[in-house]
């Protein structure tokens, strides 16, 4: 089986709120989050991602919904633990729902949830998720701890945080992609899908590749960055064009 892209289009929403925050209604408003789900789906994306934050820092209730309703793809749906998103995700019904830590702060999603240590709080939430048919992912950095979790409460899947190995480089680098290793190995070994995001682009994909048992990469910023050059549809098949080599 080959490997998966899923597509993040949180950050043309990101684009749009630039301009057009409290106004996405207005004919002017650009550019369009659906738009770009179908430019994504043109180049070959096999899945869509969106967030929708407590904060609306980007994408919306309505883009969610909109995407969902317009998009013959697969929806990933990410959100933070909280009764207000939980709610929205048993309305929106997308395919899957990967749980992310969430702060105000942090401009983009940085680190990996803490299943272990917010177990208790978690599992309702993964619990109701799944009644309503939804597959549940946990995006956690690549600890033998955080993949352990994650399989005793349940989840159908892990999506391992490559953001510390994005930024590593040289030596670090190398430790890095071995945790990774570890980690998907043993997400494997317990019956979860591998899936793995954060910081991916066309530079650091070839040593990515030699983690085993990944399904799907879930990436976003660098596609919305190099479709700015080359537009959404071609900078989605560069990538998968790139990804296709990977032996599992």
């Amino acid at each position: 089986m080959s490997l998966l892209l899923g597509v993040n289009i949180d950050h043309i929403a990101t684009l749009r709120q630039a301009r057009f925050t409290g106004m996405i209604d207005s004919p002017n408003a650009e550019p369009s989050p659906v738009q770009g789900a179908e430019d994504a789906m043109t180049g070959g994306a096999d899945s869509i991602t969106v967030h929708v934050r407590g904060d609306r820092r980007h994408m919306q209730e309505e883009d969610a919904f909109a995407v969902r309703q317009m998009i013959d793809l697969p929806l990933n749906f990410e959100m933070g633990n909280t009764e207000e998103m939980v709610n929205m995700a048993c309305r929106l019904k997308p395919d899957f729902v990967c749980l992310v830590p969430e702060t105000r702060e942090e401009v983009t999603t940085e680190g990996g949830l803490d299943v272990d240590g917010l177990f208790v709080s978690l599992e309702p939430t993964v619990k109701t998720l799944q009644q309503h048919g939804i597959k549940v992912s946990m995006f956690i950095d690549p600890d033998t701890v955080q993949v352990e979790a994650s399989s005793r409460i349940g989840a159908e899947m892990i999506e391992l945080h490559t953001g510390c190995f994005a930024n590593a480089f040289g030596d670090e680098r190398k430790q890095e992609t071995a945790r990774l290793k570890e980690a998907a190995i043993l997400g494997h070994d317990l019956g979860l899908q591998v899936n793995a995001g954060h910081g991916i682009n066309l530079e650091n994909l070839p040593e990515l590749l030699t983690v085993p048992h990944l399904a799907e990469l879930n990436i976003g910023h660098t596609l919305i960055s190099r479709s700015v050059r080359v537009g959404l549809s071609e900078a989605v098949r560069e990538m998968r064009e790139a990804m296709s080599g990977y032996q599992g």
